[in-house]
């Protein structure tokens, strides 16, 4: 692995979102080669496997010994590639905030409770068909450190590809959430289009009379119709 002289000087932050200058990359890709490096491998070795995948991971209101807060909601789609075709056996993770709008996370400061029975994040392998399905809790609205918006209810997503080097992360938000058109991050997503695909839909028909709401939403990983990730395209 050979590091260039010197490194290029970060991209500037889109317009108008302000928070993701920390999260430019400060230094150019590294190449690297796995003839002449062997430990090169290891950066492209699988890192999950079916067993790395619990019983409960994928219903987050049954990973403790309470019951959580909050409106219950099955999350549910379909991940694809660009050609539409199922992408099988995907690892899929999620994180959120709980009903009230806080992470359960040291570096969450808003003032709102934690919830003993909801820790926020999930996981999943897709089947045959690409689908995946977690059961979890409306993640609540919060407000932004030193700022003066919130930001809307939202999950976040990972997919893991089929090495670690090809992950991409997004954010899943609510139809109808107010505060849509306020989100910086959605803001910063600058065609209609890509910001419409990240916004579910909501399915009565996967409903339950007495159970979750449901929520449907499909991932495309590439392509012109490709699902907006963090990492840019």
């Amino acid at each position: 692995m050979t590091a260039p002289a010197s490194p290029a000087p970060p991209p500037p932050a889109p317009a108008p979102y302000r928070g993701a200058v920390e999260r430019h990359p400060r230094r150019p890709l590294l190449p690297f080669d796995t003839g002449t490096d062997p430990d090169a491998v290891e950066l492209t070795g699988p890192v999950f496997g079916p067993a790395d995948v619990g019983e409960w991971d994928a219903d987050l209101t049954r990973q403790h010994p309470g019951e959580p807060l909050g409106e219950r909601i099955t999350v549910t789609g379909r991940i694809l590639d660009r050609a539409g075709r199922p992408v099988r056996g995907q690892l899929v993770e999620i994180w959120q905030a709980n009903a009230a709008g806080r992470y359960t996370h040291r570096q969450d400061r808003h003032p709102a409770p934690l919830d003993p029975n909801f820790t926020g994040v999930g996981r999943c392998r897709t089947d045959d068909r690409g689908r995946y399905a977690f059961t979890t809790v409306r993640p609540g609205a919060y407000p932004l450190p030193d700022e003066s918006s919130w930001r809307p209810a939202h999950i976040h997503f990972s997919f893991f590809g089929t090495a670690f080097t090809q992950r991409l992360v997004t954010q899943m938000y609510f139809p109808g959430d107010p505060l849509l058109p306020y989100d910086q991050i959605l803001a910063a997503v600058r065609d209609p289009a890509d910001r419409h695909r990240l916004v579910a839909a909501f399915d009565h028909a996967l409903s339950l009379p007495a159970g979750p709401l449901a929520y449907r939403w499909d991932v495309v990983l590439d392509g012109p119709s490709a699902t907006w990730t963090e990492e840019g395209r």
